[in-house]
């Protein structure tokens, strides 16, 4: 039966970690952990995965004999993306335009902080050390900006307020976005290069040695999307071997990133801890979007950012 098809007050199961989502009161809800969501899924119709994190749903599936709907607090929806969930009728839905602007915001800010050397002037500050030099202009440099959804155009139409050229690589071509292949070619023409796709087949390791090597040895790279998009041991190469000015990471291939990793120390990159899209309120906004879509399902309409299964992301006229 359809979601569209249930009108009446469903079982609803918040997955969640050391917080709980603000404000959020529902009939017939519940709440668990990661390590107590096996026990709670039983009877469960509908899922907030509100630890969008964590690894729990893959493995307390077997637990799940009632459920149809699953919702994450996030854009991302790669860690929900297993073969019992792709092969089952549940429909999974995201929160998509929480995070277009805050992050379009941070690549701006990453941008301008590289380009202007604020991370050697904030260290020469507590060196108590005088040091002129010169920086750089953004006006008029090239981004490339892998990721057609709404953060990526978002990303895009912030950096193009700044006087940037900025080209916008999507699955497949439409109006002012090329299609993936066209990649490689423009690369070459990138002095930044922001990663802001979702984490698919398609999209993993999309930054691997050779498209490091297209890459110009003053190009910059950025990536909000997910730490899988990156082969992190190429980008180390690339970095300590004078192939690549920086790097502004904010996710990586191990979360919270280990002590004992290059990363941490090499001169050009900055660390951040996936925090790209989380500004004052956005654990509010996540409420709301769940809220209004948990009210379309207990009226029996459609519900908001249903994600293609088969994709790894929302569709609905953006590539």
């Amino acid at each position: 039966m359809p979601v569209s098809a249930v009108q009446r007050h469903p079982t609803i199961t918040v997955l969640h970690s050391e917080d709980r989502p603000p404000g959020l009161v529902a009939d017939g809800i519940r709440f668990a952990t990661g390590d107590t969501l096996r026990d709670a899924l039983p009877g469960t119709e509908v899922l907030l995965v509100w630890d969008f994190t964590s690894d729990a749903v893959r493995h307390s599936w077997p637990a799940a004999d009632a459920l149809r709907w699953v919702h994450t607090a996030s854009a991302g929806v790669d860690r929900l993306i297993f073969p019992e969930l792709l092969d089952s009728p549940v429909t999974l839905t995201n929160s998509r335009g929480v995070f277009d602007a805050p992050m379009a915001e941070y690549v701006l800010g990453l941008v301008l902080a590289m380009a202007k050397d604020l991370p050697a002037t904030v260290a020469a500050q507590l060196r108590r050390e005088w040091r002129h030099r010169e920086s750089e202009r953004v006006a008029g440099t090239c981004a490339v900006v892998v990721g057609g959804g709404p953060i990526g155009r978002a990303i895009a139409r912030l950096l193009a307020a700044v006087g940037m050229r900025v080209e916008l690589v999507g699955r497949r071509a439409s109006e002012g976005v090329h299609a993936a292949g066209a990649l490689p070619e423009l690369l070459a023409r990138a002095d930044w290069l922001v990663l802001a796709a979702p984490l698919t087949e398609a999209t993993r390791g999309v930054l691997d040695a050779a498209a490091l090597a297209a890459l110009r040895p003053s190009a910059r790279v950025i990536n909000v999307g997910r730490g899988a998009l990156v082969v992190e041991p190429d980008l180390v190469d690339a970095l300590r071997g004078g192939r690549l000015a920086g790097a502004a990471l904010d996710v990586f291939a191990h979360e919270p990133l280990p002590p004992d990793s290059p990363l941490w120390e090499l001169p050009g990159v900055i660390v951040s801890p996936h925090m790209s899209g989380d500004v004052l309120g956005w654990r509010e906004e996540l409420v709301e979007v769940f809220a209004d879509n948990l009210a379309r399902y207990r009226a029996g309409e459609p519900l908001r950012n249903v994600v293609d299964k088969t994709l790894g992301y929302v569709t609905g006229g953006t590539s």
